[in-house]
């Protein structure tokens, strides 16, 4: 007995009748409009702010 999630019946782009081989989207062209907005940083997840890493090549001498 597990969790199972509802699919999604409608693309989450257009609306369209969601299709196995791209679900949660109708087509290819939907799947990859939704990646290139993750991409663009117009969908985000909130969390905790986090420190740039350090990059200790800046201090080693220049030769």
């Amino acid at each position: 007995m597990g969790f199972e999630p509802k699919k999604a019946d409608v693309c989450a782009i257009c609306g369209k009748p969601a299709v196995d081989a791209f679900w949660p989207f109708c087509s290819r062209r939907c799947a990859n409009l939704d990646l290139g907005r993750w991409l663009d940083g117009d969908y985000s997840i909130p969390g905790e702010p986090v420190a740039p890493e350090r990059d200790d090549s800046d201090d080693e001498p220049k030769q």
